[in-house]
Protein backbone atom coordinates (compact mmCIF):
# COMPACT_ATOMS: atom_id res chain seq x y z
CA UNK A 1 0.00 0.00 0.00
CA UNK A 2 1.15 3.35 -0.48
CA UNK A 3 0.60 5.69 2.34
CA UNK A 4 1.09 9.94 1.23
CA UNK A 5 1.73 12.15 3.74
CA UNK A 6 -0.27 15.30 3.19
CA UNK A 7 -0.69 17.34 6.24
CA UNK A 8 1.75 19.64 5.46
CA UNK A 9 0.97 24.04 5.10
CA UNK A 10 3.59 24.70 2.79
CA UNK A 11 4.18 27.91 4.82
CA UNK A 12 7.19 29.18 2.07
CA UNK A 13 4.41 29.17 -0.29
CA UNK A 14 3.47 32.13 1.84
CA UNK A 15 -0.14 33.50 1.24
CA UNK A 16 -0.90 30.74 -1.20
CA UNK A 17 -1.30 28.35 1.56
CA UNK A 18 -3.79 30.34 3.11
CA UNK A 19 -6.62 28.74 2.53
CA UNK A 20 -5.53 24.85 1.17
CA UNK A 21 -2.32 22.65 2.21
CA UNK A 22 0.73 22.42 0.03
CA UNK A 23 -0.47 18.96 -1.44
CA UNK A 24 -3.61 20.73 -2.62
CA UNK A 25 -2.19 23.87 -4.68
CA UNK A 26 -3.26 23.83 -8.27
CA UNK A 27 -0.09 22.92 -10.71
CA UNK A 28 0.34 22.16 -14.35
CA UNK A 29 -3.01 24.24 -15.77
CA UNK A 30 -5.45 21.19 -14.27
CA UNK A 31 -4.00 19.12 -11.52
CA UNK A 32 -3.03 19.78 -7.68
CA UNK A 33 0.60 19.16 -6.26
CA UNK A 34 -0.69 15.57 -4.62
CA UNK A 35 -1.93 13.97 -7.87
CA UNK A 36 1.64 13.55 -9.10
CA UNK A 37 2.12 10.96 -5.97
CA UNK A 38 -1.08 9.84 -6.25
CA UNK A 39 -0.57 9.10 -10.06
CA UNK A 40 2.73 7.49 -9.76
CA UNK A 41 1.11 4.76 -7.69
CA UNK A 42 -1.36 3.94 -9.31
CA UNK A 43 0.32 3.96 -12.46
CA UNK A 44 3.14 1.60 -10.45
CA UNK A 45 0.16 -0.76 -10.07
CA UNK A 46 -0.59 -0.06 -6.53
CA UNK A 47 -4.68 -0.18 -5.89
CA UNK A 48 -4.57 0.30 -1.91
CA UNK A 49 -3.44 4.05 -0.65
CA UNK A 50 -4.35 5.98 2.20
CA UNK A 51 -3.62 9.81 2.55
CA UNK A 52 -2.87 11.62 6.42
CA UNK A 53 -4.27 15.04 6.35
CA UNK A 54 -4.25 17.83 8.58
CA UNK A 55 -3.54 21.69 7.90
CA UNK A 56 -6.56 23.09 6.26
CA UNK A 57 -7.99 19.91 4.42
CA UNK A 58 -11.02 20.99 3.20
CA UNK A 59 -9.90 21.46 -0.33
CA UNK A 60 -7.60 18.44 -0.33
CA UNK A 61 -10.49 16.35 0.88
CA UNK A 62 -12.86 17.51 -1.76
CA UNK A 63 -10.29 17.48 -4.84
CA UNK A 64 -9.40 13.71 -4.18
CA UNK A 65 -13.41 12.50 -3.59
CA UNK A 66 -14.55 14.36 -6.72
CA UNK A 67 -10.88 12.56 -9.12
CA UNK A 68 -9.81 9.86 -7.13
CA UNK A 69 -13.68 8.05 -5.87
CA UNK A 70 -12.66 5.05 -8.90
CA UNK A 71 -11.55 2.59 -6.31
CA UNK A 72 -13.38 -0.42 -6.05
CA UNK A 73 -13.73 -2.08 -2.73
CA UNK A 74 -14.89 -5.38 -3.82
CA UNK A 75 -12.06 -5.39 -6.14
CA UNK A 76 -9.48 -4.67 -2.96
CA UNK A 77 -9.00 -1.56 -3.73
CA UNK A 78 -8.92 1.30 -1.45
CA UNK A 79 -8.46 4.88 -1.12
CA UNK A 80 -9.10 6.57 2.68
CA UNK A 81 -8.05 10.10 3.49
CA UNK A 82 -7.39 9.64 7.34
CA UNK A 83 -7.61 13.44 8.85
CA UNK A 84 -5.59 14.19 12.22
CA UNK A 85 -9.30 13.25 14.46
CA UNK A 86 -7.71 12.55 17.79
CA UNK A 87 -7.54 8.87 17.29
CA UNK A 88 -5.17 8.47 20.11
CA UNK A 89 -6.13 11.17 22.43
CA UNK A 90 -7.88 14.08 22.31
CA UNK A 91 -5.44 16.39 22.44
CA UNK A 92 -3.24 14.87 20.37
CA UNK A 93 -2.86 15.50 16.52
CA UNK A 94 0.15 14.53 14.14
CA UNK A 95 3.49 15.21 15.90
CA UNK A 96 5.34 13.94 13.21
CA UNK A 97 5.38 12.36 9.73
CA UNK A 98 6.42 8.79 11.61
CA UNK A 99 3.37 9.83 14.30
CA UNK A 100 1.03 10.07 11.35
CA UNK A 101 1.42 6.45 10.25
CA UNK A 102 1.94 5.09 13.69
CA UNK A 103 -1.68 6.50 14.76
CA UNK A 104 -3.64 4.48 11.98
CA UNK A 105 -1.56 1.35 12.62
CA UNK A 106 -5.14 -0.48 13.02
CA UNK A 107 -6.23 0.93 9.34
CA UNK A 108 -2.45 -0.13 7.49
CA UNK A 109 -3.82 -3.80 9.17
CA UNK A 110 -6.74 -3.63 7.89
CA UNK A 111 -5.09 -3.24 4.27
CA UNK A 112 -3.66 -7.00 5.19
CA UNK A 113 -0.43 -5.92 3.14
CA UNK A 114 3.07 -7.04 3.15
CA UNK A 115 4.94 -3.42 2.31
CA UNK A 116 4.02 -0.10 2.84
CA UNK A 117 5.47 2.49 0.72
CA UNK A 118 5.67 5.85 2.41
CA UNK A 119 5.02 9.15 -0.11
CA UNK A 120 5.62 12.80 0.70
CA UNK A 121 2.39 14.37 -0.77
CA UNK A 122 4.22 17.51 -2.26
CA UNK A 123 6.54 17.36 -4.68
CA UNK A 124 6.60 17.02 -8.68
CA UNK A 125 8.16 14.05 -10.28
CA UNK A 126 7.25 10.58 -12.32
CA UNK A 127 8.60 7.60 -11.44
CA UNK A 128 7.79 3.52 -10.72
CA UNK A 129 7.55 2.71 -7.44
CA UNK A 130 7.59 -0.98 -8.51
CA UNK A 131 11.28 -0.70 -9.24
CA UNK A 132 12.06 0.72 -5.83
CA UNK A 133 9.69 -1.73 -4.14
CA UNK A 134 11.34 -5.20 -6.47
CA UNK A 135 14.95 -3.67 -5.36
CA UNK A 136 13.77 -3.22 -1.30
CA UNK A 137 12.74 -6.86 -1.80
CA UNK A 138 15.65 -8.23 -3.50
CA UNK A 139 17.92 -6.06 -0.92
CA UNK A 140 15.84 -7.99 1.78
CA UNK A 141 16.13 -4.19 3.79
CA UNK A 142 14.99 -3.08 6.71
CA UNK A 143 14.19 0.44 4.80
CA UNK A 144 14.53 1.38 1.65
CA UNK A 145 15.03 4.79 0.81
CA UNK A 146 14.80 7.25 -2.51
CA UNK A 147 17.28 9.36 -2.95
CA UNK A 148 18.20 12.20 -5.52
CA UNK A 149 21.57 12.97 -7.18
CA UNK A 150 22.75 16.74 -6.24
CA UNK A 151 25.28 18.99 -6.49
CA UNK A 152 26.70 18.16 -2.93
CA UNK A 153 26.28 21.41 -1.69
CA UNK A 154 23.18 21.96 -2.77
CA UNK A 155 22.46 19.13 -0.46
CA UNK A 156 22.67 20.62 2.43
CA UNK A 157 19.06 21.50 2.31
CA UNK A 158 18.08 18.51 2.76
CA UNK A 159 18.84 15.00 4.73
CA UNK A 160 21.77 13.47 3.10
CA UNK A 161 22.67 9.64 2.34
CA UNK A 162 26.23 8.44 3.03
CA UNK A 163 26.50 5.24 1.24
CA UNK A 164 29.36 2.12 0.15
CA UNK A 165 30.08 0.92 -3.00
CA UNK A 166 26.92 -1.03 -2.51
CA UNK A 167 24.31 1.47 -2.36
CA UNK A 168 23.90 0.64 1.62
CA UNK A 169 23.19 3.69 3.77
CA UNK A 170 26.16 4.46 6.13
CA UNK A 171 24.75 7.44 7.89
CA UNK A 172 22.09 9.81 7.42
CA UNK A 173 22.48 13.54 8.17
CA UNK A 174 19.58 16.17 8.22
CA UNK A 175 21.08 19.69 6.56
CA UNK A 176 24.65 18.59 6.77
CA UNK A 177 26.90 21.71 6.49
CA UNK A 178 29.53 19.75 4.49
CA UNK A 179 27.28 16.58 2.79
CA UNK A 180 28.92 13.56 2.21
CA UNK A 181 29.30 12.85 -1.42
CA UNK A 182 28.97 9.71 -3.63
CA UNK A 183 31.29 7.04 -3.44
CA UNK A 184 33.62 7.58 -6.87
CA UNK A 185 31.88 11.18 -7.52
CA UNK A 186 32.99 14.11 -5.55
CA UNK A 187 31.10 16.44 -7.13
CA UNK A 188 27.55 15.02 -5.88
CA UNK A 189 25.75 13.44 -2.82
CA UNK A 190 22.48 11.38 -2.82
CA UNK A 191 19.41 13.04 -0.94
CA UNK A 192 16.47 12.28 0.86
CA UNK A 193 13.20 12.38 -1.20
CA UNK A 194 11.14 11.32 1.61
CA UNK A 195 10.00 8.45 -0.27
CA UNK A 196 10.43 4.66 2.17
CA UNK A 197 10.00 1.51 1.27
CA UNK A 198 9.06 -1.08 4.70
CA UNK A 199 7.92 -4.29 5.63
CA UNK A 200 4.95 -3.56 7.80
CA UNK A 201 5.70 -6.16 10.04
CA UNK A 202 8.85 -4.18 10.74
CA UNK A 203 8.12 -0.62 10.79
CA UNK A 204 4.60 -1.69 12.92
CA UNK A 205 6.90 -2.75 15.63
CA UNK A 206 9.31 0.17 15.59
CA UNK A 207 6.80 2.74 15.16
CA UNK A 208 5.25 1.40 18.59
CA UNK A 209 8.92 1.34 20.02
CA UNK A 210 9.11 5.29 18.74
CA UNK A 211 5.81 6.13 19.84
CA UNK A 212 6.78 4.90 23.52
CA UNK A 213 9.92 7.18 23.46
CA UNK A 214 9.38 10.73 24.94
CA UNK A 215 12.67 12.05 23.70
CA UNK A 216 11.80 11.25 20.03
CA UNK A 217 10.34 13.84 17.29
CA UNK A 218 8.10 11.13 15.90
CA UNK A 219 9.54 11.56 12.27
CA UNK A 220 10.97 9.50 9.52
CA UNK A 221 13.76 11.49 8.72
CA UNK A 222 14.83 12.58 12.49
CA UNK A 223 14.29 9.36 14.06
CA UNK A 224 13.35 6.50 12.58
CA UNK A 225 15.67 6.61 8.94
CA UNK A 226 18.73 7.46 11.25
CA UNK A 227 17.48 4.23 13.86
CA UNK A 228 17.20 1.79 11.17
CA UNK A 229 20.55 2.70 9.94
CA UNK A 230 22.29 2.43 13.00
CA UNK A 231 20.57 -0.68 13.79
CA UNK A 232 19.74 -2.52 10.93
CA UNK A 233 20.16 -2.61 6.52
CA UNK A 234 19.00 0.91 4.92
CA UNK A 235 18.93 1.35 1.22
CA UNK A 236 19.50 3.49 -0.74
CA UNK A 237 17.25 3.40 -4.19
CA UNK A 238 18.21 6.00 -6.48
CA UNK A 239 15.59 8.45 -8.88
CA UNK A 240 17.65 8.10 -11.63
CA UNK A 241 16.96 4.23 -11.67
CA UNK A 242 13.14 4.42 -11.95
CA UNK A 243 12.21 8.05 -12.94
CA UNK A 244 9.90 8.25 -16.03
CA UNK A 245 10.87 10.66 -18.72
CA UNK A 246 10.54 11.49 -22.13
CA UNK A 247 13.51 10.15 -23.86
CA UNK A 248 15.28 13.56 -25.16
CA UNK A 249 14.82 14.82 -21.81
CA UNK A 250 18.57 15.99 -19.92
CA UNK A 251 17.92 15.06 -16.07
CA UNK A 252 15.84 13.07 -14.16
CA UNK A 253 12.90 15.49 -13.38
CA UNK A 254 12.07 16.16 -9.94
CA UNK A 255 10.68 19.60 -8.47
CA UNK A 256 10.25 20.97 -4.81
CA UNK A 257 7.80 23.72 -5.70
CA UNK A 258 7.93 24.94 -2.42
CA UNK A 259 8.67 28.68 -2.77
CA UNK A 260 6.55 31.29 -5.19
CA UNK A 261 10.06 31.26 -7.30
CA UNK A 262 10.30 27.87 -7.48
CA UNK A 263 5.99 27.34 -8.33
CA UNK A 264 5.99 30.04 -10.89
CA UNK A 265 9.36 28.56 -12.41
CA UNK A 266 7.88 25.32 -12.70
CA UNK A 267 4.60 26.36 -14.19
CA UNK A 268 6.20 28.25 -16.38
CA UNK A 269 9.04 25.51 -17.52
CA UNK A 270 5.71 23.68 -18.97
CA UNK A 271 5.14 26.38 -21.72
CA UNK A 272 8.29 25.93 -23.52
CA UNK A 273 8.64 24.00 -26.49
CA UNK A 274 9.91 20.64 -24.55
CA UNK A 275 9.17 20.81 -21.22
CA UNK A 276 11.17 18.36 -19.05
CA UNK A 277 7.84 17.17 -17.55
CA UNK A 278 5.90 15.22 -19.81
CA UNK A 279 2.48 15.81 -19.20
CA UNK A 280 1.37 14.64 -22.90
CA UNK A 281 2.40 10.61 -22.09
CA UNK A 282 -0.31 8.26 -22.41
CA UNK A 283 1.53 5.86 -20.91
CA UNK A 284 1.78 7.27 -17.81
CA UNK A 285 -1.12 9.69 -17.09
CA UNK A 286 -1.35 12.40 -14.39
CA UNK A 287 -4.94 11.37 -12.97
CA UNK A 288 -7.09 14.42 -11.85
CA UNK A 289 -10.22 15.95 -11.02
CA UNK A 290 -11.35 16.48 -14.46
CA UNK A 291 -14.02 19.61 -14.10
CA UNK A 292 -16.81 19.53 -17.05
CA UNK A 293 -16.17 22.58 -18.95
CA UNK A 294 -16.41 23.49 -22.59
CA UNK A 295 -13.29 23.83 -24.40
CA UNK A 296 -11.03 27.67 -24.11
CA UNK A 297 -12.83 30.52 -26.84
CA UNK A 298 -10.20 32.72 -28.31
CA UNK A 299 -12.47 36.41 -29.31
CA UNK A 300 -11.56 39.26 -31.39
CA UNK A 301 -9.20 39.67 -34.32
CA UNK A 302 -8.06 42.88 -34.29
CA UNK A 303 -4.63 45.07 -34.36
CA UNK A 304 -4.68 46.44 -30.97
CA UNK A 305 -7.42 43.68 -29.70
CA UNK A 306 -6.65 39.89 -30.60
CA UNK A 307 -7.22 36.99 -28.30
CA UNK A 308 -4.31 35.24 -28.55
CA UNK A 309 -1.91 32.58 -26.85
CA UNK A 310 1.54 32.08 -27.72
CA UNK A 311 3.70 29.38 -25.67
CA UNK A 312 1.36 29.10 -23.31
CA UNK A 313 -1.03 26.81 -21.70
CA UNK A 314 -5.08 27.50 -21.49
CA UNK A 315 -7.48 24.98 -19.99
CA UNK A 316 -11.34 24.65 -20.77
CA UNK A 317 -13.47 26.83 -19.67
CA UNK A 318 -11.01 29.83 -20.74
CA UNK A 319 -12.19 32.90 -22.92
CA UNK A 320 -9.30 34.78 -23.98
CA UNK A 321 -11.11 38.06 -25.29
CA UNK A 322 -8.96 41.00 -27.23
CA UNK A 323 -6.20 39.84 -24.67
CA UNK A 324 -1.96 39.24 -25.77
CA UNK A 325 -0.93 36.04 -23.79
CA UNK A 326 2.55 35.03 -23.85
CA UNK A 327 4.93 32.66 -21.78
CA UNK A 328 1.52 32.01 -19.61
CA UNK A 329 -0.24 29.28 -17.80
CA UNK A 330 -4.11 29.58 -17.39
CA UNK A 331 -6.15 27.68 -15.26
CA UNK A 332 -9.92 26.68 -16.05
CA UNK A 333 -12.72 29.12 -16.36
CA UNK A 334 -9.97 31.67 -16.56
CA UNK A 335 -12.10 35.12 -18.13
CA UNK A 336 -9.81 37.82 -19.55
CA UNK A 337 -10.71 41.30 -21.40
CA UNK A 338 -9.88 43.25 -24.36
CA UNK A 339 -6.52 45.81 -24.25
CA UNK A 340 -5.18 43.26 -21.40
CA UNK A 341 -1.34 41.45 -22.23
CA UNK A 342 -0.30 38.58 -19.73
CA UNK A 343 3.56 37.81 -19.80
CA UNK A 344 4.89 35.08 -17.44
CA UNK A 345 1.41 34.66 -15.81
CA UNK A 346 0.22 31.85 -13.41
CA UNK A 347 -3.57 32.26 -13.56
CA UNK A 348 -5.21 30.16 -11.04
CA UNK A 349 -8.97 28.68 -11.79
CA UNK A 350 -11.53 31.42 -12.08
CA UNK A 351 -9.17 34.30 -12.26
CA UNK A 352 -11.02 37.44 -13.72
CA UNK A 353 -8.92 40.26 -15.91
CA UNK A 354 -10.03 43.34 -16.46
CA UNK A 355 -9.59 45.13 -19.75
CA UNK A 356 -6.12 47.24 -20.40
CA UNK A 357 -4.47 45.15 -17.26
CA UNK A 358 -0.58 44.42 -17.84
CA UNK A 359 0.46 41.63 -16.01
CA UNK A 360 3.86 40.24 -16.14
CA UNK A 361 5.84 37.54 -13.97
CA UNK A 362 3.01 37.20 -11.36
CA UNK A 363 0.96 33.96 -9.65
CA UNK A 364 -2.74 35.02 -9.22
CA UNK A 365 -4.67 32.90 -6.58
CA UNK A 366 -8.11 31.65 -7.39
CA UNK A 367 -10.92 33.40 -8.11
CA UNK A 368 -8.55 37.07 -8.01
CA UNK A 369 -10.30 39.52 -10.37
CA UNK A 370 -8.14 41.54 -11.55
CA UNK A 371 -9.09 45.58 -12.38
CA UNK A 372 -9.29 47.70 -15.37
CA UNK A 373 -5.96 49.03 -15.68
CA UNK A 374 -3.77 47.60 -13.23
CA UNK A 375 0.05 47.28 -13.80
CA UNK A 376 1.39 44.46 -12.18
CA UNK A 377 5.33 43.46 -12.89
CA UNK A 378 7.00 46.91 -13.81
CA UNK A 379 7.48 48.45 -10.62
CA UNK A 380 8.70 46.26 -8.31
CA UNK A 381 8.44 48.91 -5.07
CA UNK A 382 4.55 49.73 -6.17
CA UNK A 383 3.63 46.07 -6.17
CA UNK A 384 4.69 45.26 -2.89
CA UNK A 385 2.74 47.96 -1.46
CA UNK A 386 -0.20 45.52 -1.88
CA UNK A 387 0.91 42.50 -3.06
CA UNK A 388 3.97 39.79 -2.05
CA UNK A 389 7.17 40.14 -4.56
CA UNK A 390 8.96 37.18 -3.60
CA UNK A 391 13.15 37.49 -3.88
CA UNK A 392 13.15 36.86 -7.65
CA UNK A 393 11.06 38.97 -8.38
CA UNK A 394 7.97 37.14 -8.69
CA UNK A 395 4.54 38.36 -7.46
CA UNK A 396 1.55 36.86 -5.75
CA UNK A 397 -1.93 37.98 -6.08
CA UNK A 398 -4.46 36.64 -3.86
CA UNK A 399 -8.22 37.87 -3.02
CA UNK A 400 -7.52 39.42 0.27
CA UNK A 401 -4.47 41.90 -1.21
CA UNK A 402 -6.61 42.66 -4.04
CA UNK A 403 -9.56 43.84 -2.16
CA UNK A 404 -7.09 45.36 0.11
CA UNK A 405 -6.01 47.49 -3.34
CA UNK A 406 -9.80 47.89 -4.38
CA UNK A 407 -10.45 49.72 -1.02
CA UNK A 408 -7.12 51.91 -1.50
CA UNK A 409 -8.10 53.00 -4.94
CA UNK A 410 -11.89 53.25 -4.26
Amino acid sequence: MAFVLAGGRGSRLKELTDLRAKPAVYFGGKTRIIDFALSNALNSGIRKMSIATQYKAHSLIRHCQRGWSFFRAERNEYLDILPASQRVAEDKWYIGTADAVAQNIDIVDSYDVDYVLILAGDHIYKMDYELMIRQHVEAKADVTVGCLTVPRMDARAFGVMDVDETDRITAFVEKPADPPAIPGDPDHALASMGIYVFTWKFLRELLMEDEANLDSRHDFGGDIIPHIVKNGKAQAHRFTSSCVQHPGASEAYWRDVGTVDAYWQANIDLTGFTPELDLWDKNWPIWTYAESVPPAKFIHDQADRRGQAVSSLVAGGCIISGTDIRNSLLFTNVHTNSYASLSGVVALPDVVVGRHANLSRCVIDRGVHIPEGLTVGQDPREDEKWFRVSEGGVTLITKAMMDKWSAAHG
